[in-house]
């Protein structure tokens, strides 16, 4: 299904058009209908399944089709455990919602309180907050929450994980009864303890269970290659210049400096390469995508919280310059090509550090990956050296004191003894 094929306001469909999504997934077509008619959902899902636009793209539509009261007070309330998870769907909301007239608000510790409050005594229409920080508002009486309209508690086995539920509690307890507001509840597993708030908040929801993806896609042509972690590189630019049909590449890492680390290295390498991290403002990792679509950039390294949402037609290749941590991830990674009918092809290393991954992938994907050791044709030792890495990246060493002798400490004098 496409998202075209809902019935969604014009300025909620160029939001989603502009960040790139086309086709919805499996959690977004299972519970965006259902949460259009106004159900009750508790939904299971795992994350970077989408989870997070099915409830911004549910959210901003009801938003716009009800007349907007003139009050200060938010609208809408999304609850999240960590601070990490508010940026981020507030990331997700600022380009979603790109074209909506809907202030969203994020509300967590660590950043300056009186800003905080300054913008909340503005008037927002929704809020994205953990717990304790969105508590020590409302009991202040910054806002109130009896005019909350709809309500999302994102990763809610991890509220009860991290010792939140008792705040859960009394925030819940502080909205207009559950009759009166939408209640949406997403979570990765629907346990007993998580079901039973559901039913105790919520308004009679309707469970919706997506599963993971075990079964990859037909089309994709899957090869593993056994290297030491310093020879990937080499290793990678060699088996470039082998793949005629390398148009559009994207190269998965685990970290965000890994990342950086290695998008330098293939720009070095004269190869146009771009790095897509979370912390990339919305106009540029819009204009970054555009370019990679349109073809201006070939190489396209991401980490797996960045590229969450992605749906780039055209990919030809997944390189998995790191293994994944998550066996999950690995089939997210890999799906990124192939798309439209199209075939694919996704390469994997596997080094000496992370190799202990391979078979738990294998027993999630059901099968085993084809794997060799590389031959020494395989490589491209003829490469230039990136600039030194800066301090603090990975790998980086030390430096290295010029002067040893200043480092030890200063041995203090003895005093000399009395004389009795």
């Amino acid at each position: 299904m496409k998202f075209n094929d809902l019935s969604l306001p014009a300025a909620v469909l160029r939001g989603i058009a502009e960040v790139g999504f086309v086709d919805l997934t499996p959690v977004q077509e299972a519970s965006i209908p259902l949460a259009l008619s106004g159900r009750d959902l508790a939904v299971q899902a795992q994350t970077g399944t989408g989870k997070t636009a099915a409830f911004l793209i549910t959210l901003f539509t009801r938003l716009l089709a009800a007349e907007r009261e003139l009050s200060t007070n938010p609208r809408a309330l999304i609850l999240a455990p960590t601070r990490e998870l508010v940026a981020q769907i507030c990331a997700d909301a600022k380009g979603l919602g790109a074209y909506c007239p809907i202030r969203v608000q994020a509300v967590f510790g660590g950043i300056d309180y009186q800003e905080q409050r300054q913008a909340l005594q503005k008037g927002v229409d929704v809020i994205v907050a953990t717990p304790g920080r969105l508590i020590d508002y409302a009991k202040q009486r910054v806002f109130s929450l009896r005019r909350i309209e709809a309500l999302v508690i994102d990763e809610a086995d991890r509220m009860f994980d991290m010792g939140f539920i008792k705040d859960l509690r009394y925030i819940l307890r502080q909205l207009p009864s559950f009759e009166k507001r939408q209640n949406m509840l997403f979570s990765a597993t629907l346990s007993s303890r998580v079901m039973e708030l559901a039913y105790e908040f919520m308004n009679a929801p309707e469970k919706v269970e997506i599963h993971p993806e075990q079964v990859t896609a037909e089309r994709i042509e899957q090869n593993l290659y056994h290297v030491g972690r310093r020879e990937k590189f080499p290793l990678l630019l060699g088996l470039l210049k082998k793949e005629a049909r390398a148009e559009r590449v994207l190269v998965f890492v685990n970290t965000k400096g890994e990342a950086d680390f290695l998008g330098e290295r293939l720009r070095v390498n004269d190869l146009r390469a771009a790095v897509l991290s979370g912390d990339i403002p919305q106009k540029k990792r819009l204009r970054l995508l555009d370019d990679f679509k349109s073809g201006r950039l070939t190489f396209l390294v991401a980490t797996d919280v960045a590229s969450r949402g992605l749906h780039i037609d055209g990919v030809t290749h997944v390189i998995n310059y790191d293994l994944p941590l998550d066996a999950e991830d690995y089939v997210h990674r890999i799906g990124r090509t192939a798309r439209a009918g199209a075939a694919g092809k996704a390469i994997s290393f596997a080094d000496e550090e992370l190799v202990y991954r391979l078979p738990d992938i294998e027993s999630f994907i059901g099968q085993k990956i084809s794997s060799t050791l590389p031959a020494e044709e395989d490589f491209c030792w003829d490469y230039k050296r990136s600039a030194p890495r800066k301090k603090g990246a990975p790998g980086a060493k030390a430096p290295v004191k010029d002067n040893v002798r200043r480092l030890r400490p200063r041995r203090r004098p003895l005093s000399p003894r009395k004389k009795e």
